[in-house]
């Protein structure tokens, strides 16, 4: 098996930063989606605007239109992945695998059509920072930055984890900057799981029990943990 020949579907908010970074970085490595499923609602405008502000200063993948300008994968607009005609879009599809790219909480008939399985890259260190603002978290807990590619199921970032890999956070490191790290890092540890799904070595650790899913952080909150990283006081700097 080659990298053309992965059949998988690609689901994103529509024109998310975070999807286009992975997106980027698949297609460079040689996978191409058969489809892109994008959704077009209100939740995708106000997840593209919280990303983009995360990571304000750095520089973001190209745009979908641009990724695909060229490329032979279908693109199909939603109103929301969880509804009928997303579903239709996929059992179409047929995929070996879908592969999320930033999404909203999925229900599990979503997934069901990959004979494979689902890969999700969540930027947090699994099973101990779940849910959303991930890195915010991380430094408001003390604990270590990083991303987590893992096979999706019923819960909030539960399933077998298939890559886990931490950051080196250095004193003089921005909030943003380390957003944005954790973007690219997730894309690349999807690309690295499809990569290792060609070579037929695909395998996931199932995740211990007993850690609960984290809610997005409020501005005020933010405002802390940049003040908690700027001061120093973040306890996993490398130097």
């Amino acid at each position: 098996m080659t990298p053309c020949d992965v059949r998988f579907v690609f689901l994103a908010l529509r024109n998310h930063p975070y999807a286009r970074e992975m997106l980027s970085q698949l297609l460079a490595a040689g996978f191409e989606p058969s489809v892109v499923i994008e959704e077009d609602s209100e939740v995708a405008r106000t997840e593209n605007a919280k990303f983009i502000a995360r990571m304000a200063g750095f520089e973001l993948a190209p745009s979908i239109d641009t990724l695909l300008e060229g490329r032979r994968s279908a693109r199909v607009l939603v109103d929301n992945h969880n509804d009928d005609a997303c579903r239709e879009q996929l059992e179409r599809a047929a995929p070996q695998l879908i592969v999320l790219g930033g999404t909203r909480i999925l229900k599990p008939h979503v997934f069901a059509p990959a004979s494979s399985g689902t890969l999700n890259s969540h930027p947090g260190l699994l099973p101990e920072v779940r849910g959303s603002a991930s890195v915010a978290w991380a430094i408001q807990r003390d604990l270590p930055i990083g991303c987590t590619c893992h096979f999706i199921e019923a819960g909030i970032d539960t399933g077998p984890i298939v890559r886990r890999r931490s950051l080196a956070v250095h004193r003089t490191d921005a909030y943003e900057k380390l957003c944005h790290a954790t973007c690219v890092l997730s894309g690349a540890l999807m690309t690295e799981a499809l990569q290792a799904f060609v070579a037929g070595t695909l395998q996931g650790t199932p995740q211990p029990t007993g850690h609960s899913a984290h809610r997005n952080m409020p501005a005020e909150g933010v405002a802390r943990v940049k003040e908690k990283l700027a001061a120093g006081r973040y306890a996993h700097f490398v130097d």
